[in-house]
């Protein structure tokens, strides 16, 4: 059920709790500040695009949302994707692909896929989300050492190459500029965690390149002048060949912001005790992605430093996010133009900030140190991303996942022989208690179409078939259509040397449901599908004797 979380919190809202989301709100409404202007700038398009995103999309995702203290806008993870976009549709094709997007998350989340986003391989997520920190600090490398040189090449490869080319230009000023902000954000948090290090970097290195004149390049001498309101809103068309040709990034844009919303909104869990609502939350995003869009904005979700930050600071329900909207509309509009004078080379020391705190690489060594099938889907993803691209690396990435699990699943599953429980509750493999004529095989795993061979194979072996075989199902959770078949084959294969079949302690409900589905109850004949073991015993005596 679509129900914000706005609505339970204003139930028995106080007057205190206010005072904290407003104090939470306009920090991170700063903190966003410089964050949207940059991814804007990194993704390929207009820095107020990115403010006009915050702006739009925090506000709507705080109103509509599934997560009392989640902070909605532009994050790093989108840069890869939407330069990508920008530069093969250009900036029409980003807003059409992103309004594309937030109806394919509405429709994720109406259609209950919040919870089956949340089993997406850890060591996948890990592998991208690594892979776009390098490709973010690759993309900053010009600005940071500033180099004079024209747009930067998409490909992780050329890039470096045209780095290499344009190395005799180095700014030794943007240089200075680009690792003062770099010490100041990582050691400001020692002073203090009230005031965002960001900040304070941006107005020493502004302050100091309008009043000494440096030479650097700044927002204002590459994009011009920032607006200083919202612009009209205006609803793109999609036609059927523009729907055609930006469906797979759009699916992108939508995979990626409901992979970092839920990830954002369990991470919030875990610091308030909550509980957010995954559909709620996806359909949220659903009308962010469209609004922004609609206002010439770009890709939006759920912001995990900016929401730990929000709760660090007291914010406690979505107020706190409205807040942070709000103070963004306000400094777009009174404060908005002086944002032009931003060197350029502090923006790029924040995102190799950003970029180092996505990268994970404690985790990413530790999924590389464990399982050889973990550490195959990471260096895949990680690899993929930064060298082809993002929507390639999340579908090999989930295939080859698919594979090696199934693979995991093959490896547990087992058949074997004349398996009988003793009184003491013990598996022994004994032909004691079973009658002559009667041969019993026991199924452990999932009979799916990656282990069902094995079965197969294990009865393919019987030189002299009895006159009755029993195959125990007990350990068999799942089973499929290729499981239902073999065991068909089986049947018919027994029935024609005259052997009868008997299935035991078929426990699993879903395994029963799929026997009746296929009729192969009927064709077996119920009475000799038994509850347990030793009725299966009795019912082969009684054909036996028969």
């Amino acid at each position: 059920m679509f129900r914000p979380k706005l609505i339970d919190t204003l139930k028995n809202y106080s007057r205190e709790q206010f005072n904290k989301d407003v104090i939470a709100g306009l920090i991170v409404g700063i903190v966003a500040l410089p964050l949207a202007i940059a991814f804007a700038i990194a993704s390929g398009v207009s820095p107020e695009k990115g403010i006009f995103t915050a702006i739009i999309a925090g506000l709507i995702i705080s109103v509509l949302g599934g997560s009392r203290v989640q902070i909605g806008g532009p994050t790093g993870a989108f840069i890869v994707v939407v330069y990508g976009i920008v530069q093969q549709f250009g900036v029409s094709g980003l807003v059409i692909a992103t309004f594309i997007a937030g109806i394919l998350l509405i429709i994720m989340g109406l259609t209950k896929l919040g919870n089956a986003i949340k089993f997406i391989p850890y060591p996948l997520i890990i592998g991208f989300t690594t892979g776009i920190a390098v490709i973010i600090f690759s993309s900053e490398v010009k600005d940071f050492l500033g180099l004079k040189m024209g747009n930067v090449p998409a490909d992780f490869i050329n890039k470096w190459l045209a780095y290499g080319q344009h190395l005799s230009s180095i700014n030794g000023y943007a240089i200075g500029i680009g690792l003062f902000t770099l010490l100041l954000v990582f050691l400001w948090p020692r002073i203090t965690r009230k005031v965002p290090g960001s900040i304070i970097a941006i107005i020493i290195t502004t302050l100091a390149v309008h009043f000494f004149h440096l030479p650097v390049e700044t927002i204002g001498s590459r994009f011009g002048a920032i607006p200083s309101s919202l612009p009209m809103p205006v609803i793109p068309a999609v036609s059927l060949a523009t729907l055609q040709q930006l469906i797979r990034p759009a699916f992108t844009i939508a995979l990626l912001g409901s992979i970092e919303s839920l990830l954002s909104a369990v991470v919030a869990d875990g610091m308030i005790g909550g509980n957010h609502r995954s559909n709620t939350a996806l359909i949220a995003q659903g009308f962010a992605n469209i609004c922004s869009s609609i206002f010439g904005g770009i890709p939006a979700t759920g912001a995990i430093a900016r929401t730990a930050t929000n709760i660090k600071n007291g914010g406690r329900t979505p107020v706190a996010g409205i807040i942070h909207a709000v103070t963004l509309l306000i400094i777009l509009l009174f404060v908005g133009k002086w944002a032009a004078l931003i060197p350029m080379a502090t923006l790029a020391g924040i995102l190799i900030v950003v970029a180092w705190n996505m990268s994970e690489l404690e985790n990413f060594i530790s999924v590389f140190k464990g399982s050889k099938s973990d550490a195959a889907v990471l260096i895949t993803t990680f690899t993929l991303t930064v060298l082809v691209d993002l929507t390639v690396a999340i579908e090999i990435g989930m295939i080859l996942a698919a594979f090696l699990f199934m693979r995991k699943m093959m490896q547990v599953s087992s058949v074997q022989q004349t398996v009988l429980s003793t009184d003491r509750g013990e598996d022994v493999l004994t032909t004691a208690l079973i009658p002559k004529g009667v041969d019993v095989f026991e199924i452990t795993g999932p009979l799916f179409f990656g282990a069902a061979y094995k079965f197969k194979d294990a009865m393919n072996v019987i030189e002299n078939p009895a006159r009755v075989l029993i195959i125990r199902m007990r350990n068999v959770p799942v089973i499929d259509a290729t499981g239902i078949r073999v065991l068909r084959e089986v049947h018919t294969a027994v029935k024609r040397n005259g052997t009868k079949l008997i299935l035991a302690e078929v426990n699993s409900i879903q395994v029963m449901e799929e026997l009746k589905k296929a009729r192969l109850i009927f064709q077996i004949g119920k009475g000799n599908i038994r509850d347990t073991l030793e009725n299966a015993l009795k019912r082969a005596n009684d054909i036996l004797r028969g």
